[in-house]
């Protein structure tokens, strides 16, 4: 199996030793540059081609949000991942918009940044659920209000998944909590994609937030 290869660009350079021993111990991942400063890592970015980027947002010289920007203008396939304090609206905003696929409160638990970085990498948008309701509450403003008139119904186990799914939860969680199998919650989203039409795990989480399943998160 060809290891998940991560950069990390903060500051911090106690949380840098952290991350990349957690990162250690997973049979999946390599660390294969770290950063201190933006300009720094926007250079070990091209010179390495990683598959993940672990990214602060206030970085001396050329923040994160900038970074993130010139990584995708120039072309890098690495996806980036946010890892910082901030869990305002706006910040998460900005760094999504500048091309980021993942966003992570370094106050997340380790299985979390873990789950995020394998999450980022196989594609996906991963939003920690501390900034999630946020930021698609905020997205939700600038939408139409869909007519749940022209959706179909969930059923209650489907809507059981959903709603795990929502919170941030992963596919084996999921099983785990509901004690079905993974495949099972898998079939449950695909239904979901076909009935409700989902195309993203941000749509999941509006419908979730329009219907006041996530009062909780």
């Amino acid at each position: 199996m060809t290891p998940i290869r991560i950069a990390l660009i903060d500051d911090h350079t106690v949380l840098r030793s952290g991350v990349q021993a957690l990162l250690e111990h997973q049979e999946d991942m390599v660390v294969v540059g770290e950063a201190a400063n933006g300009t720094d890592g926007l250079e070990m970015v091209q010179r390495e081609q990683p598959d993940v980027v672990l990214m602060d947002l206030s970085l001396p010289g050329l923040n994160g949000i900038g970074v993130t920007r010139r990584i995708r203008e120039a072309g890098c396939k690495a996806r980036v991942l946010a890892l910082t304090m901030h869990e305002d609206q706006r910040h998460v905003r900005q760094i999504l918009e500048a091309g980021a696929t993942g966003y992570v409160s370094k106050r997340a638990a380790d299985t979390k940044l873990v789950d995020a970085i394998r999450a980022v990498h196989r594609g996906e948008v991963f939003l920690h659920p501390s900034v999630a309701r946020s930021v698609l509450e905020g997205y939700l403003g600038t939408q139409p209000k869909p007519d749940p008139e022209e959706r179909a119904t969930p059923s209650d186990r489907e809507l059981e998944v959903l709603t795990l799914l929502a919170f941030g939860h992963t596919n084996q969680e999921v099983a785990e909590k509901l004690f079905i199998s993974v495949k099972t919650v898998e079939t449950h989203k695909a239904r979901l994609v076909e009935k409700m039409g989902f195309r993203s795990r941000a749509d999941l989480v509006r419908y979730a937030l329009d219907r006041g399943l996530l009062q909780d998160l």
